[in-house]
């Protein structure tokens, strides 16, 4: 049931996308001005190893590429977290054009994509499955994509797309280092919030990375050569794969940089 292990079918999620009475639903819009700097947020460190990663997955929503958890390879430790969280796997969601295909917007501005690193608390918790449930369970890394000079990095990812196009299919993918896909620049944003897909738990503590990364035309292009459909079925192509933004209700968000000295 939970759509980042085992998929879920687009035209009949198992679970509606509102939650009634969720008071930290994501994504949302990230004012500038209004996210609060907080000079006791950590820098996040980040430590991947790229042994850990084992494939590549259409799911029928995004595609996943996904990672072994069972030891503290790969992890995050820092920022607004009390502990270190594993990676379990990354995905993207993106427009059927340039205009949008964001979760999260800043300013109301949307980007043309977005990524998502998901990491599980495993000090706290036995399971990725049982952290899912839990207020702290997750720590999701959401770094924007902008339109700019080819990503070599992304490359080697976007080069193994043709062969998982169609929904359910899954290919090995070993030795990738998703660090590459993240900005140097260490400056966040920091909000609690929820997966944006189902069950839309309310377990994420979301790190938004402020400076976006290029990509270029025809990688972004080639997302949208992906299909949520299965071989055999009529295509429909895997565009506009992103939840709407959702209120904030009573959350603060938390700069780990003085938004006054900024842009």
């Amino acid at each position: 049931w939970v759509w980042v292990l085992q998929g879920w079918d687009r035209q009949d999620p198992p679970s509606p996308l509102t939650i009634p009475g969720g008071t930290r639903q994501s994504p949302i819009n990230i004012q500038w001005r209004d996210s609060v700097y907080d000079p006791f947020l950590k820098p996040l460190k980040i430590s991947y190893d790229p042994t850990t990663c084992l494939h590549i997955w259409n799911n029928g929503y995004s595609f996943l590429v996904e990672f072994d958890d069972s030891t503290d390879k790969s992890i995050i430790v820092g920022g607004p977290l009390e502990n270190q969280y594993r990676l379990k796997q990354f995905h993207f969601h993106w427009g059927a054009i340039n205009d949008w295909g964001s979760e999260h917007t800043v300013d109301s501005k949307f980007y043309p994509a977005e990524l998502h690193l998901v990491h599980w608390n495993a000090v706290d918790y036995p399971s990725f499955e049982d952290a899912v449930m839990e207020g702290n369970g997750l720590a999701v890394i959401g770094v924007f994509l902008k339109l700019g000079a080819r990503h070599e990095g992304l490359q080697t990812l976007v080069d193994a797309l043709p062969a998982v196009r169609h929904k359910d299919t899954v290919i090995e993918f070993d030795e990738f280092d998703p660090s590459c896909l993240i900005p140097s620049c260490p400056d966040y944003w920091t909000y609690a919030g929820s997966l944006t897909t189902p069950p839309l738990t309310e377990s994420v503590t979301w790190i938004i990375k402020k400076k976006p990364i290029e990509v270029d035309e025809d990688q972004l292009e080639a997302f949208r050569t992906l299909l949520f459909t299965s071989d055999g079925e009529e295509e429909r192509r895997m565009v506009d794969n992103f939840r709407p933004l959702q209120p904030l209700m009573n959350r603060t968000v938390r700069s780990s940089f003085q938004p006054q000295l900024s842009p």
